[in-house]
């Protein structure tokens, strides 16, 4: 895998898991708990021998750059192994930003061609599944193929929202389309058991979708990026390109759990679906395959007379006597007496506030990090460093599906409630 260069491509604007994406890039994210979106892609990469990875992104990049400097120091040993972040940037011949995920590929091959390297992995940085890539480069290697394309076979339902390919007996892609629906997308439905699919799964899933994760070869990479100036989607040109242009692609089939976070609604349920048990859908408890993040040395959670179930708590937490069923709390979280916390995801603090901090916050009028006493919390998200303050409602009373409320610290999206990064919530609001 030393031959393998890694390309995660960090997304856009993040439009659609606003607020979450107001003062960071999508890949730096808050997931379950402690760890970040961007966690995912890099640690797959190191549990598969991969240690060159460049991050492209062109939005709020802050956050993720000081994440990824706190905690992926590759080149350790001596060796040649890094994580670098590669933001967008106007050049005398590049003058607009990325305006797509072939585009921001294209503006920076400059970069990666100096690399010595056989293959390029492009990766997405907004998704959750645990995959070994050295199996993926192998497969690719040994099929001949210019360039491979996960494949996750989906059901009729699913396959509209996706790109979608037909392949041979062989998992040679045939033909390539952008969200078929109707007549179109029954075309498209292959026999997915010839991929290790029982004969009840390849009937439900005849479908394979592309997952958004290609190994390109190098040749290929920069023949089609060249040739095809004015494309700027892999999915959407470069991959039905490829196929006109009589280049050898493949399917590898990826027929495990993954999810792409790119929604506030997906976001929610694919985070407090961890707290099923005792086989939640994607484990944080492979010793086999670890999901890195940052080392914070922080103390251990701190519980008094707290009634939980079906729960995930964060390091270095305080919880009084409160009540929490089904949610996932962030590292710091703080939860006062007689709370009650029900299907939702607290991000937690990024700093720690003493008892007399807090008093003296109380004495001017100010609210405390955390969930003041008496205060109801149902399905929504609190962003980090949220202070809620005494006998608060946030159960969305008036059941709306979409509000933005920025002047008073939230949003409603898909029906969640998502209360701000840093946002103060008065004593007695409801929500």
């Amino acid at each position: 895998m030393k031959r393998v260069l890694a390309i995660i491509l960090g997304g856009g604007a993040g439009t659609r898991l606003y607020p979450l994406t107001k003062m960071r890039a999508k890949p730096a994210v808050p997931l379950a708990g402690k760890y970040r979106l961007i966690d995912i892609p890099i640690s797959n990469c190191i549990n598969s021998s991969i240690n060159k990875m460049y991050v492209l992104t062109q939005f709020n990049s802050a956050s993720l750059n000081r994440h990824l400097s706190q905690t992926y120091d590759l080149s350790a040993g001596f060796g040649q192994g890094f994580v670098e972040v590669l933001a967008a940037q106007q050049t005398p011949e590049s003058p607009s930003w990325f305006e797509g995920t072939a585009d921001a590929v294209r503006k920076y091959q400059w970069l990666f061609q100096e690399w010595d390297v056989d293959e390029y992995l492009i990766l997405s940085g907004d998704q959750l599944y645990r995959m070994d890539y050295s199996q993926f480069v192998e497969h690719h290697r040994q099929s001949g193929a210019d360039l491979t394309v996960a494949a996750l076979p989906v059901d009729a339902k699913q396959a509209e929202a996706f790109g979608l390919m037909r392949t041979d007996a062989h998992g040679t892609i045939q033909e390539f389309r952008e969200k078929p629906k109707g007549d179109a997308l029954k075309e498209m439905a292959v026999d997915t058991s010839r991929f290790g699919l029982s004969a009840e799964s390849a009937e439900q899933k005849p479908y394979l979708a592309s997952m958004g994760i290609y190994v390109f070869s190098r040749k290929a990479l920069f023949d089609l990026l060249n040739n095809n100036p004015e494309h700027k989607d892999f999915g959407k040109e470069v991959i039905p390109e490829a196929l006109a242009s009589g280049m050898t692609l493949k399917s590898y089939v990826f027929d495990d759990y993954w999810e792409d976070i790119g929604t506030i609604g997906a976001f929610y349920e694919a985070n407090l679906a961890l707290t099923q048990q005792p086989t939640p859908p994607f484990s944080f408890y492979d010793e086999d395959f670890p999901i890195y993040t940052r080392p914070r040395y922080l103390p251990p959670s701190k519980l008094v007379d707290a009634q939980i179930t079906e729960s995930i708590i964060g390091e270095g937490t305080i919880l009084k006597s409160c009540s929490i069923h089904h949610c996932v709390l962030g590292v710091r979280s703080r939860v006062e007496d007689d709370v009650v916390l029900q299907d939702s995801l607290l991000m937690g603090s990024d700093f720690f506030e003493s008892s007399s901090e807090r008093a003296v916050l109380r004495e001017r009028g100010g609210i405390p990090l955390g969930v003041g006493q008496g205060t109801t919390v149902k399905r929504a998200i609190l962003d980090k460093n949220a202070r809620i303050g005494s006998n608060v409602t946030i159960v969305n009373k008036d059941h709306v599906d979409e509000a933005d409320r920025p002047e008073l610290g939230f949003y409603i999206r898909n029906g969640i409630v998502v209360v701000v990064k840093n946002a103060s919530i008065p004593d007695g609001t409801v929500i």
